[in-house]
């Protein structure tokens, strides 16, 4: 009965939203409850949930929902009017940027946020040339479409977007390590912007997840982004950080996983974790840049910074704090990291284990020696972790490397179950595989 009841709701759900509506797992999982790191199915099964850094703080946090409840039980309305509460959590928010990056808009989503920053950086360069990676996502409107190397059509037809190789340490650029890495990657992101140059197109800005995630979070040679950055300063543009994966604390000893590196970005958006799954988000960028943008674009968003969602935002800064949830990060990081390292050695699947606070990358490969990426394994392992009750996902540049990214109170218990259900489901891959 169950599953003609999953058939029936998969059926209904293709009639409504399409055949290519994207869905997880070979056998699509049907949630109807969350607390903490936990899910439940349809049918009571409860799964360890190790993938989504929307509910940052965890699923269904009480504190989370009570301010809520309380504040839309109370008023809820547009930023146009005064409210306590957007001046009391953008206070707060920009309190955790370096100085300089101390002004704040906000949007209800990341997408929204990246394109707001886009405007600005044109606006206030007087360019229109992003630089990204050649693998880039960082949302879903016209404008961010533009600039996704990774996923969208837009991006295969734009003049107002260059890219430059993913810089990875693992798949190094001519074969090259080191400083000589970093300045060929650098050297690649000046390529781009002679490019533009050539095209008469002047520079705006370079945008960048700072910890390279959708790219496979990966170990960027030191000294790359700081190279990049004066580069494309050097030509007028400003440095973009897209923080909505690796923000709020998830690298652990930094709030901002751009923090690790020796550069201050322009602009910084934010998005998903920042309202916990409360549509949430916003860009902090210096502020003559948001008076100047402002002052002629007149931003306005309706649901963006209500009082609702500012009181929302503020109990997640709560929970991260009195839940002591970045030291968790440094703490359950690295036993998570240890232990997969110790796999690592087991296993002959993994590649290389790459980890920044509460975010693990996985890479596969089906040898060691050539790096050949073993794409059919790691969907097929994703797969066999979720019927397990472990949620994983994949990504990068050949879908082969698992994306490890649970939500912040995810304890070393947790990373037991993970970590004995994933040599389990690689023994059995590997028995599969060699049969």
């Amino acid at each position: 009965m169950a599953d003609d009841q999953a058939k029936d709701l998969l059926s209904r759900r293709y009639r409504v939203m399409g055949h290519h509506s994207p869905l997880f797992y070979d056998k699509p999982l049907h949630l109807v409850r969350g607390e903490g790191v936990w899910l439940w199915d349809s049918e009571g099964k409860r799964y360890l949930d190790v993938y989504n850094n929307v509910p940052h703080v965890g699923h269904c946090h009480p504190r989370v929902v009570e301010a809520m409840h309380r504040q839309a039980s109370t008023l809820n309305i547009h930023t146009r009017y005064l409210h306590d509460n957007i001046v009391d959590y953008l206070e707060r928010l920009t309190g955790t940027f370096d100085d300089g990056l101390q002004m704040a808009m906000l949007t209800c989503t990341g997408s929204e946020a990246n394109e707001l920053a886009l405007r600005m950086a044109r606006f206030c360069t007087g360019g229109q040339g992003i630089i990204v990676t050649d693998f880039a996502y960082h949302g879903n409107t016209e404008a961010v479409a533009e600039i996704g190397t990774g996923f969208m059509p837009e991006a295969r037809t734009t003049r107002r977007v260059k890219s430059f190789p993913i810089p990875d340490a693992y798949r190094p650029l001519d074969g090259l390590s080191g400083e000589a890495l970093a300045q060929a990657y650098a050297d690649r992101v000046q390529q781009a912007i002679d490019e533009f140059h050539a095209d008469g197109i002047k520079v705006a800005g370079i945008l960048v997840c700072p910890d390279f995630a959708n790219e496979g979070l990966l170990d960027v040679p030191p000294g790359f982004l700081e190279k990049a950055v004066a580069k494309v300063r050097q030509a007028g543009g400003v440095f973009i950080a897209d923080e909505v994966q690796a923000g709020f604390g998830r690298s652990g000893r930094h709030f901002w996983a751009y923090q690790w590196y020796d550069v201050t970005p322009d602009i910084v958006t934010m998005g998903k974790p920042m309202g916990n799954g409360h549509p949430l988000a916003g860009v902090v960028a210096r502020p003559e840049m948001i008076e100047a943008f402002s002052k002629e674009a007149m931003y306005f968003n309706t649901f963006g910074g209500t009082p609702v969602s500012t009181a929302v935002g503020m109990a997640v800064l709560d929970a991260l704090e009195e839940d002591n949830l970045m030291q968790n990060a440094v703490t359950t990081g690295a036993y998570v990291a240890e232990g997969l390292r110790k796999l690592q050695r087991k296993h002959e699947l993994i590649g290389e284990v790459r980890d920044l606070g509460m975010f693990f990358g996985v890479e596969l490969v089906k040898d060691r020696a050539t790096k050949a990426p073993a794409q059919a394994e790691t969907r097929r392992l994703i797969n066999l972790m979720r019927d397990k009750g472990v949620l994983i996902s994949k990504i990068g540049v050949h879908d082969a490397i698992l994306k490890l990214r649970p939500p912040m109170p995810f304890q070393t218990e947790h990373a037991d179950i993970l970590l004995h259900t994933l040599d389990e489901a690689l023994t059995q891959l590997t028995e599969e595989v060699t049969a």
